[in-house]
């Protein structure tokens, strides 16, 4: 089975690995990771996101355990479009978080509208941090947690500051 799955990944945490455990039990990943110019179109907030460059060899790094755990393949392609590379003919699943149901609905929406097989939605479950509350990049940049979901001791002064 060929895998989709999308996003900014900065920085990448226990959520991310949740969908990157399952992309890769489906079958080969193809991740769309967000250019610099789409990445802080796709943030609710506005907060300084990592150059691609960083991201992709941080999310580079990381993916090479899933892949030979699993004995699978995969790719990191460049996103330039919020439905991304989702719409290509080639892929049979899309592995989204609760939050993207939406996107991922209209991207099978342009597939069919192409003429082409709308994907299997794969939805994997948000992963909470110790405080319960769901882990993401911001409340690790903010310092709330850190990317396992475990309390910062100290917030103060921890988040990420933007370069000048």
């Amino acid at each position: 089975m060929n895998v989709a799955l999308g996003g900014t990944f900065d920085p990448i945490h226990d959520g991310h690995r949740a969908l990157f455990e399952r992309a890769f039990e489906l079958g080969d990943v193809t991740i769309g990771l967000t250019s610099d110019d789409l990445a802080p179109k796709t943030r609710a907030e506005d907060r300084y996101v990592r150059p691609y460059d960083e991201r992709n060899a941080d999310l580079d790094d990381e993916l090479v355990e899933y892949a030979d755990r699993y004995d699978r393949t995969y790719e990191i392609r460049t996103l330039d479009a919020p439905t991304g590379i989702a719409t290509e003919p080639q892929f049979d699943c899309l592995v989204v978080s609760p939050e993207t149901i939406d996107g991922a609905e209209r991207i099978n929406e342009i597939r069919i509208d192409n003429g082409v097989d709308p994907l299997r939605i794969e939805v994997v479950d948000h992963v909470y941090a110790d405080d319960g509350e769901i882990i993401s990049s911001t409340r690790i940049i903010n310092g709330e947690i850190d990317e396992q979901g475990n309390i910062t001791p100290d917030r103060e002064g921890r988040g990420r500051v933007q370069p000048d």
